[in-house]
């Protein structure tokens, strides 16, 4: 039987998003959001349970994301799961788990600043 490896996610952006470029001119983009769970126990008194996704976009869709998402805003992603390693300056290895972007949706309107006339072209983030 196949494996299957897909995130669904809608949050909102813990900070606006970082934008590098790889020594071969790739565009890379990585951003944070946050999703929450939100319950009453059998006791009546209410729960909130947030947990921090790590997401990697690349390419076009990174140059979208960088100049259209901010901090607060709403964007569902559709990605990957991956784990990945690599050594801390103090020669320790460390973890860290991202999600591979792989479509991108935003679902607050304008972008960085406002307010903004102009909106993400469907074509760059498909979805």
């Amino acid at each position: 039987m196949p494996s299957l490896n897909r995130v669904l996610l809608i949050g909102h952006l813990g900070k606006d998003p970082d934008l590098r470029h790889t020594q071969g001119g790739r565009a890379v983009c990585n951003f944070s959001i946050a999703t929450s769970e939100v319950w009453t126990d059998n006791g009546g008194e209410r729960h909130e349970n947030t947990q921090w996704h790590n997401i990697v976009a690349w390419g076009k869709m990174a140059e979208s994301c960088h100049k259209y998402l901010a901090k607060g805003r709403m964007v569902f992603v559709e990605g990957t799961l991956q784990t990945r390693s690599y050594e801390d300056k103090g020669g320790s290895k460390r973890y860290v788990t991202e999600i591979l972007a792989r479509a991108v949706k935003f679902l607050t309107p304008g972008g960085k600043k406002e307010p903004r006339e102009e909106t993400p072209p469907e074509d760059d983030v498909p979805f």
